[in-house]
């Protein structure tokens, strides 16, 4: 199985739709693919049509064991979505109070690393979608994954929340064995606007290295595909969204192929 994690330390960017839109993307390919919603609010699991505060077993329950993870658990939590080949590991909004607990309680940063192990042969791939707030989620998150996929509106505001992902990156990477490669994929792009333009220009003069070539625009589709809870390329696989994430997928897993070979 290979682990992405979609996160960055700003809401409102495009992690739950880019999650998504992956996802589809490598189902559609004959993948079998594991979402994991660690976000609090839940939005990936809203997006497939169940309520975070109605779920009576969710990723809570993973935490529930000083650190360990009971064998059978991770499979028995999870939940069918509009993908036959996407299964989903859905959130709840108790989710929100591990970081209360998670000081008396050590070992809590690898819970998803340990259950993801347990689905290691019924999956191609995991991606989890982490809530952009730097804490015991998003430690999870990043400590599971082998790649880091980081959407960025392309708006000035959202260049300060890359500047600080990045920080925590690095801090995350003093930890692990081998740094986490990165990819830095510019969202909600709108060549109409100065903003867009600007911030894009300013992503790839201060980020040559790690910033995909292109970026997802601005398309009325992903919300259409989200209202009808389905992924974007299953609504409509030729609107200009799906093009771009295509672009994307083929992008990463051409990063991954280079990993794999280093």
């Amino acid at each position: 199985m290979r682990v992405w994690a979609v996160a960055n330390q700003k809401g409102g960017v495009g992690k739950t739709t880019t999650s998504i839109a992956l996802a589809g993307l490598l189902a559609e390919s004959g993948k079998r693919v594991v979402v994991v919603d660690l976000d609090p609010h839940g939005s990936m699991t809203s997006y497939f049509g169940y309520n975070p505060d109605e779920l009576e077993h969710t990723c809570f329950d993973l935490f529930l064991h000083k650190g360990a993870v009971p064998d059978g658990l991770p499979g028995q939590l999870l939940q069918s979505t509009s993908h036959e080949n996407i299964s989903l590991l859905p959130s709840s909004t108790a989710l929100a109070t591990l970081e209360r607990q998670s000081p008396g309680h050590g070992g809590l940063g690898l819970v998803i690393a340990k259950s993801l192990a347990q689905l290691w042969q019924d999956f191609d791939y995991a991606i989890i979608d982490s809530p952009p707030l730097l804490g015991v989620l998003m430690v999870n998150a990043l400590a599971a994954s082998q790649q880091l996929v980081i959407p960025v509106q392309t708006e000035h505001l959202a260049v300060k929340g890359l500047e600080r992902m990045v920080s925590t990156l690095a801090m995350i990477n003093r930890s692990r064995k081998q740094p986490l490669p990165y990819c830095i994929v510019p969202t909600l792009f709108d060549r109409r606007t100065q903003a867009s333009l600007g911030t894009l220009r300013v992503l790839r003069d201060t980020w040559p290295e790690h910033i995909w070539h292109g970026y997802i625009p601005v398309d009325t589709r992903l919300r259409d595909a989200s209202r009808a809870g389905v992924t974007p390329s299953q609504f409509d696989g030729k609107s200009r969204s799906v093009v771009a994430y295509r672009a994307l997928l083929k992008h990463l897993l051409t990063q991954l192929l280079v990993t794999q070979v280093a």
